[in-house]
């Protein structure tokens, strides 16, 4: 026999299906409630597409009830999208305007987060509707009720009909993590001083669980509001804690670490000092308490500050405690971090800390942040702006060639365009193909049942439901192909039953599908035709750039010393700040794009070079921006030349990989091979007397030098599509 029949289904198909039942009720059910049973064929149409536009289409994250409420929002704005379509398509020239200005706008949403990236298409689709015949203002009341009524039977099937289990939320998945942190800080301050494997596996795994790969879209905090800012950067500092404990060096031989009053052996002779590793435990418990809605007195906070300045207050000691010290002060600054952003995440704008820094946005207004947003995304180096203007010209030339040409059902030359198009040439040309081959065979289908049913509405009524079903549910399972096929059978069997239809229905389905997609290839090929893969060398190159430039400025102030006061950033944060904001979007969009056909892209842990931006950006303000203000005295000759060698090396190593991403002109074909410092190499010669800012930037120098390493590698050892977010 053929083998054993598979016991259960695939989750992708039992997903679609409870998805497919939605959409086929809700909009079946607003679909036959206006045409039969009030005789509207306007509000049916609008009603119907309504739903498929905004669940069928469009791919909402979240459970039932996130889907229903980001819906209940969407409705006020469906409206003005259908009045401006409505008013606008009465000319061509204005409908056209309209077209790029709208659909411009709605793409360039997603840089608001998944959400609304998910809800993009859908809205899109409800300007599009009114854009064509029939051009009548005065039936905008009816338009506007069947959508409305259409919305509203989705969002009930979305809070009723089989809803999903909720997601874990992200400030639970930080709180199990502050929680996993607070049992590694725990387990260090006792011999040996390492953390035994399984522990170690338990902080990857936690840390893992906080990447936005391996968080539901709905529960990724991307937005651009205070507690969203600030919960990300809460998972961000909790990622950096637990990495930074797992890699703690044990105290010197012979040294007694820091204990509490009640754990401290009869040992003659043993100071008592503050205990950085109990304080961390305490501000880790304190912070998931927080971030699971308890009320906490900030006390733990209170006493890591305290024992941090203790750390910082270390000057002396044989090398093996200074480097020990510093990576302590690395543990405590990134708990100091986490219970700082979590405060944030909790409390927003009410939150009792400083709004400099790192936090900078504590105490912003959400249309500031908004503006930030998006005039940062607002240039031809953001593959959000790129994206959007892709998307805008593609529907505006949609749109005039089908009002100058008065295509029959012009509305699915737009609908082709919108959803055919694609970030690059080399997909869009597959996609095509297998479209237009489904769109085809749907074609032929449609022609022949329009043939032989002829005027029969019942059989066309009966049949739609559950051809909707099996459309909705086999179309994001098995491809564009399938779904074109069905959806172009689903389209005839509507349009069949508003108006007459004979078998050229399927031909002006097919027609127009071919014109959108000819219009998206076109568009796919003039506005960045390779998508994200040259944007993310390009912006990998200017992060590497500008990191080198911080690297070497700040180690020639290391060595010089002088006053340090407490200014809001390091130089060239900003600017470093927005270089990452352009490359990690580059990478995310990268990453959603498939390889396809061709020879394979060199393989490189591009999230190396995102890691070694966020450790260039931390380690400057920690080294240069003190709490209040000092004097540094200099490093002293041997420490200055070891310390300003060093990052002239890690520079170095920057601007060759740097050349490497992104290709001048006048570039050596072959560049100079790469050997970045490593961390072995980097801390080999300690000068005799080296103070504790020696130390402390070589520490910083080494962490750069090993993301270095990773990036330099022609073939990384993990794929270049897997996601390892710092």
């Amino acid at each position: 026999m053929g083998g054993r029949f598979p016991r259960r289904l695939p989750p992708a198909y039992p997903a679609a299906a409870r998805r497919a039942l939605r959409v086929t009720i809700a909009a079946g059910t607003g679909f036959y409630v206006l045409l039969y049973g009030f005789g509207l064929a306007v509000g049916a149409t609008y009603a119907l597409f309504g739903a498929i536009a905004m669940a069928g289409l469009s791919r909402l994250p979240g459970s039932g009830r996130q889907r229903a409420l980001l819906l209940v929002g969407v409705v006020p704005v469906c409206w003005v999208l259908i009045t401006l379509g409505t008013y606008l398509s009465v000319r061509t020239w204005s409908a056209v305007l309209g077209m790029l200005v709208v659909g411009f706008a709605l793409a360039f949403m997603a840089v608001g987060g998944p959400r609304f990236a998910g809800a993009a298409t859908g809205l899109q689709l409800m300007y599009i509707l009114p854009s064509f015949p029939p051009y009548d203002p005065g039936s905008l009341g009816e338009r506007l009720a069947g959508a409305t009524f259409g919305l509203v039977l989705l969002i009930i099937a979305e809070t009723t009909l089989l809803p999903e289990p909720p997601a874990l939320p992200y400030r639970e998945r930080a709180a199990r993590a502050a929680d996993g942190a607070a049992r590694c800080a725990d387990r260090l301050r006792t011999a040996p001083y390492t953390l035994p494997e399984a522990t170690l596996r338990t902080a990857r795994a936690l840390s893992t669980g906080l990447r936005s790969s391996q968080v539901p879209e709905a529960e990724r905090p991307a937005g651009a509001g205070v507690r969203q800012r600030a919960l990300a950067h809460t998972g961000l500092a909790t990622r950096t804690l637990l990495g930074r404990l797992t890699v703690l060096p044990p105290p010197p031989q012979g040294a007694v670490p820091p204990t509490d009053a009640g754990d401290v052996g009869e040992q003659a002779g043993a100071t008592r000092e503050p205990d950085p590793l109990r304080a961390v435990r305490e501000v880790a418990r304190e912070t998931a308490a927080r971030l699971r809605g308890n009320v906490v007195d900030g006390r733990a906070h209170t006493a890591l500050r305290q024992a941090r300045r203790a750390l910082a207050a270390t000057e002396d000691g044989p090398p093996a405690a200074l480097r020990r010290n510093e990576a302590l002060l690395e543990v405590t600054d990134a708990a100091l971090a986490m219970s700082t952003a979590a405060e944030i995440a909790v409390r927003g704008r009410a939150a009792d800390v400083p709004a400099t820094g790192r936090f900078w946005y504590a105490r912003q207004r959400a249309p500031r942040l908004w503006w930030r947003r998006l005039s940062g995304h607002a240039g031809g180096r953001s593959v959000f702006f790129q994206n959007a203007v892709r998307i805008g010209m593609a529907l505006a030339a949609a749109r005039l060639i089908a009002g100058i040409d008065t295509l029959p059902h012009g509305f699915w030359v737009l609908l082709a365009t919108l959803t055919l198009t694609r970030t690059t040439v080399r997909e869009t040309r597959t996609t095509e193909r297998k479209a237009l081959t489904g769109t085809l065979v749907g074609a032929l289908v449609a022609a022949a049942l329009l043939a032989v049913v002829g005027t029969d509405i019942e059989v066309y009524a009966v049949a739609l439901p559950p051809l909707m079903l099996v459309t909705f549910t086999l179309g994001p399972v098995k491809g564009v192909g399938w779904a074109q096929a069905l959806f172009t059978v689903v389209v005839a069997l509507v349009f069949a039953q508003l108006a007459p239809a004979t078998w050229q229905l399927a031909e002006f389905r097919l027609l127009d599908v071919l014109t959108g997609s000819a219009i998206g290839a076109v568009f796919g090929l003039l506005a960045w035709p390779r998508g994200a893969h040259d944007e993310l060398r390009r912006s990998v190159a200017v992060l590497l750039r500008i990191a080198a430039e911080i690297v070497v400025a700040t180690t020639a102030q290391i060595a010089a010393g002088g006053r340090r006061v407490p200014v809001v950033t390091a130089p060239g944060h900003r600017s470093l700040q927005h270089a990452l904001v352009m490359a990690e979007s580059a990478y995310a969009q990268y990453q959603s794009e498939p390889q396809g056909l061709g020879p394979p892209p060199v393989r490189r842990d591009w999230q190396a070079a995102l890691i070694a931006g966020h450790h260039t950006l931390w380690g400057a303000d920690r080294l240069l921006v003190p709490a209040e203000p000092v004097v540094i005295p200099p490093l002293g000759r041997e420490a200055s030349e070891s310390v300003i060698r060093t990052g002239d090396r890690v520079a170095a190593a920057m601007l060759l990989t740097s050349a490497r991403m992104d290709p001048t002109g006048d570039t050596a074909e072959t560049p100079a091979p790469l050997h970045a410092p490593t961390a072995s190499v980097t801390l080999a010669a300690d000068p005799p007397g080296a103070p504790r800012a020696y130390y402390a930037t070589m520490s910083w120098l080494a962490s750069l030098a090993t993301d270095l390493e990773r990036l330099a590698a022609e073939t990384a050892t993990d794929d270049p599509r897997s996601t390892h977010e710092q």
